[in-house]
C-alpha cells in the first residue's frame, strides 16, 4: 500500500507474539480485531463519559498480514454520535520489527452504545469542548 499512517499518535501500540499466531506465524484475525475493538472502546469510553459496549463492527476489511513481532499500530476515530451510540472508525498498521516502513493491514467500523450501570442504553451526553 502507499497510504501513510495517520500523523498522529495511535490509540494503541502492541506487539504481536508467538502466542497470537499460527503454527504457520500469521497473527490470528481474531486477536487483530479484539485489538481494533479495545482502541475502538477507548474513544467510545472517553466519549460518552462512562462504561459503552460493542454492538457491531461493520466493513471488517483485512489487507495484508501481520506477522509474529510486528508493531501494530491502531488508530481509532469518532465518526458519528447518535443519541445513545458512537461510531468509530478504526484503522491497523503494521512496521515489521527492524523497520520504519509501515502499512495498513486492517480496517473497520464499530458501533458502540453507551450503557449505565444496570447495562442498559443512556444517553451520549453532549460534547463539553
Amino acid at each position: 500500500m502507499t497510504d501513510l499512517p495517520p500523523n498522529k499518535a495511535p490509540t494503541i501500540r502492541v506487539t504481536a507474539m508467538p502466542a497470537d499466531a499460527n503454527p504457520y506465524g500469521d497473527i490470528f484475525g481474531g486477536w487483530l480485531m479484539g485489538q481494533m475493538d479495545l482502541a475502538a472502546g477507548s474513544v467510545a469510553s472517553r466519549r460518552s463519559g462512562g462504561r459503552a459496549v460493542t454492538i457491531a463492527a461493520d466493513a471488517m476489511k483485512f489487507h495484508m498480514p501481520v506477522v509474529v513481532g510486528d508493531e501494530v499500530s491502531v488508530y481509532a476515530d469518532l465518526i458519528a454520535v447518535g443519541r445513545t451510540s458512537m461510531t468509530i472508525e478504526v484503522e491497523a498498521w503494521r512496521r515489521a520489527r527492524h523497520s520504519n516502513d509501515s502499512c495498513k493491514v486492517t480496517q473497520a467500523r464499530f458501533i458502540f452504545v453507551a450503557v449505565g450501570d444496570d447495562r442498559k442504553p443512556r444517553p451520549v451526553p453532549p460534547e463539553t469542548n
